[in-house]
């Protein structure tokens, strides 16, 4: 696993597939995502690595039940004895209670998606023990006040989280950078593309910086006229 260091109080952790990101407020750590399943010793010693004890990571912000965000989650929060959040919808499968709907695949991402799948670990993610669910506007304890934004599409229970103070925005899968030329663009392998697509110009409308998306490089600078583009890009349409 990659760490890169994005701004002082943000890292991003990058797995095989996909990637996480850590959040300092002084003594406290927020995880936003956490990997795939066998992720959860790997972020522990990042966190380590780092100078710091899982210990001190208090919430995990899962962004949608996906397993390359949700099947660390249990892991970590039985290491660090950190709270699991994720939106009331997704929030279910999150804990393990019943699978979630698959994706409604278009045709020409199923080769993507089994190559992608290549690379996922077999076996069944740890749930976590508790799940704390959470909803559109909540204000969750770190960044001085990060909001929860629903954005339906991709799940139906996915979620952002953004930071006001300091212009960050955690996208989740609603939100991808290509992997050939790092271009925005609306996230893929989608629940239902037409709502992903409202909630890209919703997030497009706030005042972010800083764009930390699920999958690809994040924009670290100008972010919201890069979302801008890419929900306005005919691609998108």
């Amino acid at each position: 696993m990659d760490v890169i260091e994005l701004l002082p109080r943000l890292h991003l952790l990058r797995f095989a597939v996909g990637q996480a990101y850590l959040w300092r407020d002084d003594e406290e750590l927020t995880l936003i995502d956490a990997g795939v399943l066998g992720s959860g010793r790997t972020i522990a010693d990042a966190v380590t690595a780092l100078g710091r004890s899982p210990g001190d990571v208090t919430r995990i912000v899962v962004t949608h039940f996906h397993e390359d965000h949700a099947g660390g989650a249990g892991e970590f929060a039985a290491l660090s004895g950190a709270e699991v959040l994720a939106h009331h919808l997704d929030a279910p499968f999150v804990r393990g209670e019943r699978p979630g709907p698959p994706p409604r695949f278009e045709d020409w991402e199923l080769p993507v998606h089994a190559e992608v799948s290549r690379h996922l670990p077999e076996g069944e993610p740890v749930p976590p023990r508790g799940v704390t669910p959470v909803s559109d506007g909540d204000v969750l304890g770190f960044g001085g006040g990060a909001r929860v934004v629903h954005v339906p599409g991709h799940t139906d229970g996915s979620i952002a989280v953004f930071v006001p103070d300091e212009g960050v925005l955690f996208t989740g899968d609603t939100v991808a950078a290509s992997p050939v030329d790092g271009a925005v663009m609306p996230g893929v392998f989608n629940l239902d593309r037409g709502r992903l697509l409202g909630s890209l110009h919703r997030l497009a409308s706030l005042d972010a910086d800083v764009a930390c998306f699920g999958h690809g490089d994040p924009v670290v600078g100008g972010a919201s006229a890069a979302l801008r583009t890419a929900a306005d890009s005919p691609a998108a349409g």
